[in-house]
């Protein structure tokens, strides 16, 4: 059974791990050194010294946040109809627009503004838009291509040409987890397609910061368990065979010297057991007040089921988990997108309203990032009469909580919302960002494979320090 979770979270270090770093010319000196408990670049600890890959690092710098949920909006939002207000783009409804044959279409949906920040938001937001001075709104993305696959690995990994580790794994490398009985890093409901487990792996980082997936997307969170989660005969009876076990492979370990798939048999067996102990009680939502669940939106039909995982992320960062993802779709309204959208928004409205409203009230909104954005956008003009095509030249990011700088706008597009026209920002930037919240700077999380230093950003991206409180 152990043997099983096991495999289910991820072995620590597998024998692959091993032989892809010393091809490379890294000894296992080296190896561990870059897995240990230290910031990362520390220098090499001494054969036999006990190591844990995922213990808490110190960041490179002072931190604004502790901890990241990031919204997923698989598909592509269309900005146009959501956070992008394009007066200009409504009053030149029908006229020809940029693909030849094509016509303009404005939003079908009206917008007013919030706040003392003033955000345009949709009318498809309306809890969201009361939350609207929480937001740091970014209109002016851009991702390399119009194309699903590509755009959301590039979101996720930094690439859409090569596998690479993905935003969490790199998150977890950097600065650890705050509780060693829970996974670093929890995708929830992730695509099954668009790269599949590429958007949560760990690429050539060692495989203990992948994430640990709670669920498949197109399948209600409720129905989700992490398999053989549940203990085998009393906890004390299996932990009296996990001692037995790991006394057989330090033994092993005794005799033959350095064994690092041993040790990682070792430390995987440990968190596998205390996953056992605690992940339970955090996956319970019944534990939370029915006024909670209410909040999040938890048995109010189309709410649900995205509420269920806003609270279930809240539940994990709120223990110590680093890095959630949850995953939401599907966002691709070529055709009938004025009833598509209005459903997806509805989906997603009231719980995310209410996680930002939950984790303000707990104090952790100061220290936790929120992020919500799909691969890229939507076109101006017409798809058809009621839809939208793919726009990787602009769409629109927001983000809240963890030092940004509320009620604010970075960016802007142009007239019809069609191209960033003012400070664009790239994937590269936006990981860069991301990464400096977390008191990490890009250009120094490095990972040396095959003879060269590796980084989530590859040789690209800055810092958005205008949006940092």
């Amino acid at each position: 059974m152990i043997g099983k979770l096991c495999n289910t979270i991820t072995p620590l270090f597998t024998r692959r791990d091993v032989l892809r770093l010393t091809s490379c010319g890294f000894g296992w000196l080296a190896f561990r050194s870059l897995a240990a408990a230290a910031s990362p670049g520390s220098a090499t600890l001494p054969a036999g010294a006990d190591v844990n890959p995922l213990a808490a690092k110190p960041p490179h710098f002072t931190p604004r946040a502790k901890r990241v949920i990031f919204l997923c909006m698989r598909g592509g939002p269309s900005h146009l109809d959501t956070f992008d207000y394009k007066p200009k783009l409504v009053a030149d409804t029908d006229k020809p627009g940029q693909r030849p044959g094509s016509k303009l279409l404005g939003s079908k949906f009206k917008f007013k503004q919030h706040g003392q920040s003033g955000h345009w938001v949709s009318e498809l937001f309306p809890e969201l838009a009361r939350q609207a001075d929480q937001l740091c709104l970014i209109p002016s993305m851009q991702t390399d291509l119009p194309a699903h696959p590509q755009a959301y690995i590039k979101l996720h990994t930094g690439t859409s040409q090569f596998i690479r580790p993905s935003l969490g794994a790199w998150t977890l490398f950097g600065l650890g987890t705050e509780n060693q009985s829970l996974p670093g890093f929890v995708s929830i409901t992730p695509a099954s397609n668009f790269g599949g487990v590429q958007n949560y792996g760990s690429g050539f980082l060692p495989a203990v910061y992948q994430g640990t997936r709670i669920g498949t997307d197109n399948r209600p969170i409720s129905n989700a368990e992490v398999p053989n989660l549940r203990f085998r005969g009393t906890p004390a009876d299996q932990r009296a065979e996990i001692e037995f076990i790991q006394q057989l492979n330090r033994g092993k370990l005794e005799r033959d010297g350095i064994q690092p798939d041993v040790e990682g048999a070792i430390a995987s067996y440990e968190l596998a057991f205390k996953m056992q102990s605690e992940l339970p009680g955090v996956l319970d939502l019944n534990k939370e007040s029915a006024a909670t669940r209410k909040l999040y939106g938890i048995g109010e039909g189309r709410t649900d089921n995205f509420g269920r995982k806003c609270l279930l992320a809240r539940r994990l960062v709120a223990a110590g988990v680093r890095f959630v993802e949850i995953t939401h779709g599907n966002w691709d309204h070529h055709f009938n997108l004025s009833a598509a959208l209005e459903r997806s928004c509805g989906e997603v409205d009231k719980p995310i309203a209410g996680l930002l409203t939950d984790l303000h009230r707990l104090g952790l909104l100061k220290d936790t990032l929120v992020v919500w954005t799909g691969e890229f956008g939507r076109t101006p003009y017409a798809q058809g009469t009621d839809g939208r095509d793919h726009n990787n030249k602009a769409f629109t990011l927001w983000m809240a909580g963890g030092g940004v700088k509320p009620g604010t706008t970075y960016g802007q597009s142009d007239d019809y919302g069609h191209q960033a026209v003012d400070r664009p920002v790239s994937i590269h930037d936006l990981h860069a960002t991301l990464l400096a919240f977390l008191g990490l700077d890009h250009e120094r999380l490095t990972f040396r494979y095959a003879g060269r230093d590796f980084r989530l950003t590859d040789v690209h991206g800055d810092p958005i320090q205008e949006i940092m409180a």
